[in-house]
């Protein structure tokens, strides 16, 4: 039996994933910044340990190495984006001793973790993609668009940083008293939030894309009731966009859907989503996937037999007693 180390097991997407990384007959590590008795999926793995955030990058991948060297861990899932950056600029160790961190290459995750790059990237690939036009920000410019507009950070994570602003009155507050040189400025646009489960596998590039309309979201961007429906042209796309960018394993892409039922696109999450359940419920288990994605393996390919609404709910667990 083969280890896997999860990390950020108090994430949205952890349950799943160790759930079905022990259907597959994986030995699971568990670790996050909060201590064992504040996580519920402490008590789903085998071993757990509390981590430095991963903001202290020297002192998260000294974490990380002593972990893989106690519990011989074959593999790393990281389910959070400041620590798939930190592991994306620290690889070395890993590949030298032979653990594999479970995510795509470090291009691939360089130009989807910078929004600017990104949107550079699809315009000049002529993939007939919609994107939202986007600018740099410069103090002295005012925006070209009619109010709203949506400034977020070049490098943004679940929707952090974000701000809408609705008049040159917000304007004005927000420039005189924000440094804003690292974000971009867009217009707005009205209309649900689209995610898509996307699975890539390297060894030939097939493809498996899997929608869901978010109908209620938290305030850092997890869906919590979703419909999960087939949309032929933007599965085709996400198909089109996850080769382009060299994916491998399991993504998520994030669209907006206008009024008159165009997709723009708005960025990728080089990660599980954080709703990735979603779509093992409807029938394609991303997690057993995106494994194969990194055992040399083909990926299962996938229908959705019906569209269906999926709700999720919390449930509570004692996890210590005094």
């Amino acid at each position: 039996m083969k280890n896997v180390l999860v990390t950020a097991i108090g994430s949205f997407s952890a349950d799943i994933v160790i759930k079905n990384l022990k259907k597959i007959g994986m030995g699971v590590v568990g670790c996050d910044i909060y201590p064992k008795p504040w996580i519920a999926d402490s008590l789903s793995v085998q071993k757990f340990y509390q981590a430095p955030y991963a903001t202290d990058s020297s002192k998260y991948i000294e974490f990380l190495k002593k972990i893989c060297v106690k519990e011989n861990i074959s593999f790393i899932f990281p389910l959070t984006d400041i620590e798939i950056d930190v592991l994306n600029c620290n690889r070395q160790w890993f590949e030298e001793n032979n653990v594999c961190l479970c995510i795509s290459d470090k291009n691939t995750i360089d130009l989807c973790r910078n929004k600017k790059g990104l949107y550079n990237f699809i315009e000049k690939s002529k993939l007939g993609i919609k994107l939202i036009p986007a600018t740099a920000f410069t103090k002295d410019l005012m925006p070209k668009w009619d109010w709203p507009v949506v400034c977020k950070p070049n490098n943004g994570r679940s929707s952090q940083g974000m701000v809408y602003i609705h008049n040159r009155k917000e304007w004005d507050a927000l420039t005189s008293g924000h440094n804003l040189k690292d974000y971009i400025i867009q217009p707005y646009i009205e209309g649900p939030v689209i995610t898509v489960d996307v699975i890539r596998s390297p060894i030939n590039g097939n493809t498996v894309a899997i929608p869901r309309r978010e109908l209620l979201r938290t305030l850092n961007g997890a869906g919590t009731s979703v419909y999960v429906f087939h949309d032929k042209s933007l599965e085709k796309a996400c198909i089109k966009l996850a080769n382009a960018l060299n994916i491998i394993g399991c993504v998520n892409f994030e669209w907006i859907q206008n009024t008159d039922g165009e997709y723009y696109f708005l960025e990728c999450n080089p990660r599980f989503s954080g709703g990735v359940k979603f779509s093992c419920i409807a029938g394609y288990d991303c997690i057993s996937n995106h494994m194969r994605c990194f055992n040399n393996m083909e990926i299962d390919n996938f229908s959705l037999v019906r569209n269906q609404y999926i709700a999720r709910k919390y449930e509570e667990f004692v996890t210590s007693l005094d």
